[in-house]
């Protein structure tokens, strides 16, 4: 089963989800803004889209351009400063069973459907 990492509020994220129920596959709904993210769950996801913290950052959020924005993290501060910031991460992450996509645009999620 794909999970599908998503923000209601985001249009890109709205689209990555409707593509889903588009494609009839089954999948679960993480409405990570709400519940949070697990040091886990980041490195799961990291491991699968095969890349490091600072590649999934939305550079465009307010708060990485006032606090973060030229500053150098290593991974396990960027790990950190995701968990208690989800809002950074950019969306939606679809992931499956041994892979992940950043689904913009969502037709990538097919690498995981096929």
């Amino acid at each position: 089963m794909l999970k599908i990492y998503h923000n209601p509020r985001c249009k890109k994220s709205c689209e990555g989800l409707k593509y889903l129920q588009n494609k009839k596959v089954d999948f679960e709904i993480i409405k990570y803004l709400e519940k949070g993210l697990t040091l886990a769950e980041l490195r799961e996801i990291l491991l699968k889209l095969n890349m490091k913290p600072h590649e999934i950052i939305r550079k465009q959020e307010d708060y990485y351009k006032k606090e973060l924005k030229g500053k150098k993290f290593n991974d396990d501060e960027w790990l950190k400063i995701i968990i208690e910031n989800p809002k950074l991460l950019q969306r939606p992450i679809i992931v499956g069973k041994y892979k992940a996509v950043i689904a913009q645009p969502p037709s990538l999620i097919e690498n995981l459907t096929k």
